[in-house]
């Protein structure tokens, strides 16, 4: 019951540097309770921009005497003897007959998260019956953390002749978990997308180099009416994100 212990004696913050201390056992076991499953932010990677970000823990599992507890966080490293991050403490002690729900968040203030963390973490996630058997599970999964981006797009002229020139700029931004504030993006492949005005999906037009800045320039040729946004897809350590779609007129 390592995780609700140290919870209780030294509160959400202390407890996650805390539960490093204990941590150089292996596996917990103790008693039937076992844990099948651990789905984190319903699998998807927890995009973390300048402010806190809540995401669950799913702990599927069982126990004979029935599910009384489930606790979990997120831990970066090779080892809980020494990891180089944690964060995203959760726990719960309202579980159903095969689950635990846990609720937690990622404060990039709060857990003094570095930029240098986006990236695949590792989550140790426990489960208790309720006649104190024990589950733990160091690195039950994984998932990834990842900085969020902005992007803006803006088409000109509005409205335009057929066959006239359009000129497309954005700026691509990310989260920088160092200030709590987003700067600009430089040397990434970014995707100009034009929708049709009687369409619902988008197609590719080209594909557009973010400078230094994050600023993004280009040219296309006015043929129809309809939506142009740029487009940027999810990598290592950022998280994908789309412009709001700007409409050009074309006469």
């Amino acid at each position: 019951m390592r995780i609700r212990t140290a919870a209780i004696v030294l509160g959400t913050a202390a407890a996650l540097s805390a539960l490093v201390v204990p941590s150089a056992n292996a596996d917990e076991a103790q008693g039937d309770t076992a844990i099948t499953k651990v789905v984190v932010n319903g699998g998807k990677p927890i995009i973390v921009g300048t402010a806190d970000k809540t995401f669950s823990y799913t702990i599927s599992g069982s126990d004979s005497s029935g599910l009384a507890y489930g606790g979990a966080f997120l831990w970066r490293g090779t080892s809980l003897d020494a990891p180089s991050g944690v964060t995203g403490f959760g726990e719960t002690e309202t579980c159903s007959a095969t689950a635990c729900t846990v609720t937690a968040k990622v404060s990039p203030k709060l857990d003094e998260l570095p930029s240098s963390q986006a990236g695949t973490w590792n989550v140790l996630a426990e489960l208790d019956g309720k006649d104190g058997d024990i589950r733990e599970l160091d690195k039950a999964t994984t998932i990834k953390v990842l900085r969020g981006s902005h992007l803006t797009v803006n088409a000109t002229p509005e409205p335009v002749k057929k066959g006239k020139t359009i000129t497309v700029t954005g700026t691509l931004t990310r989260a920088n978990w160092d200030t709590l504030k987003y700067g600009g993006y430089g040397s990434q492949s970014v995707q100009l997308q034009f929708r049709k005005k009687s369409a619902t999906t988008y197609t590719t037009v080209k594909t557009v180099k973010s400078a230094s800045t994050g600023a993004l320039k280009t040219t296309v040729t006015a043929s129809v009416d309809g939506y142009w946004r740029f487009a940027f897809g999810t990598n290592a350590t950022t998280g994908g994100t789309a412009a709001t779609a700007d409409y050009v007129d074309v006469q």
